[in-house]
């Protein structure tokens, strides 16, 4: 699959490294002092290297664990992210990595036990309080996991954590090692959803609404906990029945039970991310949309903006109680 691996020395020997390497054995080995080297170097083309992106093993050595961006949770005292990966296997035209990273290549990070170190201080620091770790910020938390193993790894280390709970953000149906696992009670498999046109449109590579609905139904017989994450809520004509559809396709399957949370998100972008997005693709109808500048973000126009969030709230209110719903942006009392 990949012609060239990029490892930094440091971690040459690394376990992890090597059953990653192992995978791929008629890829060319480069060995680099940093992984900035290769992937913050100028020149680069996002759009071009996505077509075939090279991997980057790599260790990071601070920031392990960071606070998550205002409005991102779903109900915890405190919200933190963390990534064991830069970037995505998919090819989301509305995805801010696109816009924020010069390379497409993507980075492992393999150090995991410095990032579960990381998680258990953080937790400790807060026993009395309900804490939220979120994996799928900066990469897909399951569609890369044949290769990097994350949830095996991590799995146990909330186990042990009573008060910090686990939200797995994908939209990949690479599940089986959540089906080999004894479900756990902190952790919620969040699937990220926009109606099947959008997504065959704007969601490159990423599985049909369908087959990520099946997968969750088989989470959801295992006994995991299930999140639906409608974040970002991308506007065409006809959004309304597009909405419609995709709630009722998705509540005619899945348990409220099995529900922990369902957030709705507005697209936003900070305005230099957008304009790189637009710059690499120039032919994109997305990015010529009915779009405004507010504190540094493009959105959506405000009225169109608060058209869309209080249809969708209003039809996902016929199916779940208030008490699992979040706004994933700051906004008004709906």
């Amino acid at each position: 699959m990949y012609q060239v691996i990029y490892i930094e020395e440091a971690i040459a020997d690394h376990p992890r490294t090597l059953s990653i390497c192992e995978r791929f054995p008629k890829a060319t080995i480069v060995y680099c002092k940093h992984y900035g080297e290769i992937f913050n170097r100028k020149g680069q083309n996002f759009r071009l290297q996505k077509q075939k992106p090279a991997l980057i093993l790599a260790n990071k050595y601070k920031n392990l664990v960071l606070d998550a961006p205002d409005g991102y949770g779903i109900g915890g005292h405190r919200n933190y992210y963390f990534s064991h990966m830069l970037n995505c296997p998919y090819d989301c035209r509305y995805c801010f990595l696109q816009g924020m990273y010069r390379s497409a290549n993507y980075i492992i990070f393999v150090n995991y036990e410095d990032f579960q170190q990381s998680i258990i201080d953080t937790a400790n620091q807060h026993p009395d309080e309900t804490l939220w770790f979120f994996s799928g910020y900066d990469c897909d938390s399951l569609a890369y996991e044949p290769v990097t193993e994350f949830t095996k790894a991590f799995l146990p280390t909330f186990r042990q954590l009573p008060n910090a709970h686990l939200e797995l953000r994908t939209k990949s149906v690479q599940i089986r090692t959540l089906l080999k696992s004894e479900p756990i009670d902190n952790c919620v498999v969040a699937y990220s959803f926009t109606p099947e046109v959008i997504s065959q449109a704007l969601e490159h590579g990423v599985p049909s609404v369908e087959k990520r609905i099946d997968a969750m139904v088989k989470l959801q017989q295992h006994g995991w906990k299930l999140g639906l994450r409608f974040d970002p809520m991308v506007y065409q004509e006809g959004f309304e029945q597009l909405y419609q559809q995709l709630f009722e396709q998705l509540f005619s399957r899945l348990s409220t039970d099995s529900i922990h949370s369902v957030s709705l998100g507005t697209l936003r972008t900070p305005k230099a991310f957008h304009q790189n997005m637009a710059n690499l693709y120039p032919e994109e109808k997305l990015f010529a949309g009915r779009f405004e500048e507010n504190r540094g973000m493009i959105t959506y126009q405000k009225e169109l903006e608060e058209q869309m969030t209080r249809f969708c709230y209003d039809q996902l209110m016929q199916y779940i109680p208030q008490s699992l719903f979040f706004a994933c942006t700051p906004t008004e009392k709906l």
